[in-house]
């Protein structure tokens, strides 16, 4: 009998990280699920996946893990994945986004990984670059999106000075199932939902019109799980995510449908963000065989239906910031 492959997820009790563990157990993998829960949930972690607690920001845990698991894949989804507020918690994000990476990728050649799979994001394009595609050159706008590139960067040279294979993806607005709608700073559709709930306005900065292609975890997920013994895939950046733009407006609509409520927005002040975000999906697609098999309207209603079984959460300030300037109002209360 073959041996299991052994991977490691890291923010494995978050968002996509349980849903690329849940992937991989799938496809007969031995997984090791790290997250420090700051921002995920122990729940959401398959049982059949041994769970650590633990921040990638540990080396010494990192290292210990990587002696006991001899890993052969690494997916690297641990990050705080707020653009917006990452222009307020510059430190924060750069020690978690940032250097917490680079634990992983000493760790990673050190013990001669097979590859490593980084989730980045499509804000490393930065704005005036439509259609996003992998070809150009990143002009990210944020501490977010900078950190992003720069492991990007990093996990490059690594491939070129010590052989250590990687897959990049830069997946964009992914929405779904296990979503923490509790976030105020991010994962709009969660916000709406949330919000919904309790009865209160749907937020929206500025008029309404910025567009994002919202990607439904489904069609996310797969992919990323499948990439690692992909060789074809190897050492290459691939856009993940829906095709189709919507206007913020037309979202918040497509939400309220789905929850029977009434559309009732409450319009703030615009702030600091790239107006128009969507990507071409041409490589991924050549690659993976990749199509997108969920509608927006058929995305929100499986989210729908899992915010009904599981009701609203509360929502808390991030807490420090290294600066208060130009922060939104609504991000004060």
């Amino acid at each position: 009998m073959a041996e299991l492959s052994q991977s490691l997820v890291t923010g494995a009790a978050g968002f996509i990280g349980s849903h690329v563990v849940d992937e991989l157990l799938k496809r007969g993998h031995h997984v090791v699920a790290l997250d420090d829960l700051s921002g995920g949930f122990r729940d959401n972690v398959n049982p059949q996946a041994r769970f650590v607690a633990g921040s990638v920001l540990d080396s010494a845990l990192i290292g210990k893990l990587f002696d006991e698991h001899r890993f052969d894949y690494v997916f690297h989804l641990a990050a705080y994945a707020a653009e917006g507020l990452s222009h307020f918690i510059r430190r924060f994000n750069y020690e978690n986004n940032l250097v917490g990476s680079i634990n992983l990728i000493n760790a990673s050649v050190n013990h001669d990984v097979k590859c490593f799979v980084f989730t980045s994001s499509i804000a490393v394009y930065g704005r005036n670059q439509l259609p996003m595609t992998e070809e150009l050159i990143p002009q990210p706008e944020d501490p977010y999106g900078i950190s992003k590139y720069a492991v990007e960067l990093d996990l490059r040279a690594a491939h070129e000075l010590f052989g250590l294979n990687y897959v990049i993806f830069r997946p964009h607005n992914v929405y779904g199932e296990r979503q923490n709608i509790g976030d105020r700073y991010r994962n709009v559709i969660g916000i709406f939902m949330n919000n919904i709930l309790q009865g209160k306005p749907l937020p929206i900065f500025g008029d309404g019109e910025q567009s994002r292609a919202f990607s439904y975890i489904g069609d996310v997920a797969p992919i990323i799980a499948e990439s690692a013994v992909l060789p074809s895939a190897y050492n290459q950046i691939f856009n993940v995510g829906a095709d189709q733009p919507y206007t913020i407006n037309e979202l918040a609509r497509a939400v309220c449908q789905a929850l029977a409520t009434d559309f009732y927005p409450s319009y703030l002040p615009s702030r600091s963000e790239v107006k128009h975000a969507y990507a071409t999906h041409e490589r991924v697609a050549k690659v993976f065989g990749y199509k997108p098999r969920y509608t927006l309207a058929a995305g929100i209603e499986r989210m729908a239906a899992w915010v009904r079984t599981t009701g609203t959460r509360h929502s808390q300030q991030f807490g420090q910031l290294d600066i208060e300037r130009n922060l939104p109002p609504s991000w004060k209360d």
